[in-house]
């Protein structure tokens, strides 16, 4: 039954779904784009990167309210703060200031698994990074790993013949 909904998407919309995926991202979603669908790369690269980027502004936005929502809680109040104290501390202040956003371009960039826009999201937050400072850093990764994966998979796709 799930299939069948899904089937009857739009392949752009497909696309856009499969990079909001936090596993994937767009790591996934542009070989399947363009191997499975037949996409042109650009088109590809393109809704890949929106797909990628649609769920950041939320994240970004409603990680601390929701981490405020918990520390209701004493579990999660303690977890808060000893998470924080080592992360927030004065030692990572002064750099953070300065590089903290910059870090997040490569580590988003970099296409491997688990350093994608979520997990940038994730670390932007517990960092203390200031949302528009992450936002602009995860979009230029994105970017950059979507530029990465595009390339790598055309370069295999021109291998193929001789290869396998």
């Amino acid at each position: 039954m799930t299939f069948d909904i899904i089937n009857v998407l739009p392949e752009s919309i497909r696309v856009i779904l499969i990079a909001m995926i936090p596993i994937g991202e767009l790591r996934a979603s542009i070989p399947f784009a363009i191997g499975i669908y037949e996409m042109d790369p650009i088109e590809a690269y393109g809704l890949s990167v929106i797909g990628n980027m649609l769920p950041v502004a939320p994240l970004l936005l409603f990680l601390d309210p929701v981490s405020n929502w918990l520390r209701r809680y004493t579990t999660f109040d303690r977890f808060f703060n000893w998470l924080f104290s080592r992360t927030r501390g004065y030692n990572y202040n002064n750099r953070l200031e300065k590089y903290g956003s910059l870090a997040l371009i490569p580590f988003v960039a970099i296409p491997v698994p688990w350093t994608g826009a979520w997990t940038a999201c994730a670390i932007a937050f517990v960092f203390g990074i200031r949302h528009r400072h992450a936002f602009s850093a995860i979009f230029a990764g994105v970017m950059i790993a979507g530029i990465i994966v595009t390339v790598v998979y055309l370069f295999m796709e021109f291998l193929h013949p001789w290869v396998f």
